[in-house]
């Protein structure tokens, strides 16, 4: 009988991802630059110029790391426009007509991030937005936050700092009498000033949390959770630096002002980093013993 060989099998095609559209992103960027550049350009003057705003300078260039980071992920992903995304890059351009007019400089500065999260929309569709929902919201930490907001929490963290300080000043032997945020000592008055409150430390601390999770664990659950971790340890690590002063400027008054106070700020924000990568450690230690114990 005569031998039939088998049809040969039908190639496999790869499907080729669609290319980029350049010429479209250019003009976004370009877009975005004329548009955003001036405050751009005010915001980088704010992270030399201002110490709260100090780790600002950061932020993009790590939110660009991840998103490098991220390149393979992204080269995975189809490239399907979606016309929803010019709607935000409108409503973006609308909000930063209304922030430039109201001289209110977090609505025009969180435009742009809303313009951003247009174009990639625009360009990528959902997909490619929910990729780089991550790196997007670290940019807020690069934006101080409303003034109104500002003055909101730094008095409050002003008085209890102060509040913590008297206590423990007493439980150790050092007499002392507060005024809301002054404390009156043997020796001098130390005043507990918006620079002291802890906000400085809290946003720096809030920014490292979610770049320590991200880099350290998988789990998107933990950034959320060190987040929140950072307020009270900041809060902490904070009232701990303003009982330090009153207690060394007992022994020396130079101890609490000039380069020695901002040592001792910078020993103390170390602390507060340490104390939250002990913190993940034990949360994972529990995480293990709960899904352990879920197993069984």
């Amino acid at each position: 009988m005569p031998a039939y060989d088998d049809p040969p099998a039908p190639a496999t095609v790869t499907p080729m991802a669609p290319p980029v559209p350049w010429a479209v992103l250019a003009w976004f960027v370009a877009l975005l630059a004329f548009s955003y550049g001036r405050t751009l350009a005010a915001m980088a003057q704010e992270w030399i110029t201002d110490d709260d705003m100090g780790h600002g300078i950061f932020v993009p260039v790590l939110a660009g790391w991840i998103v490098w980071q991220k390149r393979a992920e992204l080269g995975q992903l189809p490239l399907r426009s979606n016309p929803w995304g010019l709607g935000l890059v409108l409503v973006g351009g609308l909000q930063l007509i209304a922030g430039t007019l109201g001289v209110e400089f977090f609505v025009a500065r969180t435009a742009f991030l809303v313009s951003l999260a247009g174009i990639i929309l625009y360009l990528g569709g959902w997909a490619w937005l929910r990729a780089l929902a991550f790196p997007l919201f670290l940019l807020l930490f690069m934006i101080r936050i409303p003034a109104i907001l500002y003055n909101q929490i730094t008095f409050p963290l002003q008085l209890l700092a102060s509040r913590v300080a008297e206590t423990v000043l007493w439980g150790i032997g050092i007499p002392v009498l507060r005024e809301g945020n002054i404390l009156e000592l043997a020796t001098q008055r130390l005043s507990v000033v918006e620079a002291c409150s802890g906000i400085r430390s809290l946003l720096s601390l809030s920014f490292l949390a979610l770049i320590y999770a991200y880099m350290f664990d998988p789990k998107i659950w933990m950034r959320a959770v060190l987040l929140a971790a950072t307020i009270p340890i900041a809060i902490a690590a904070n009232a701990f630096r303003v009982t330090m002063t009153g207690v060394l400027s007992e022994y020396q008054r130079d101890l609490a002002t000039g380069f020695f106070h901002l040592l001792e700020g910078w020993g103390v924000f170390m602390v507060a980093l340490v104390i939250l990568i002990v913190t993940h450690r034990l949360l994972n230690r529990l995480h293990r013993l709960y899904a352990a114990r879920a197993r069984s």
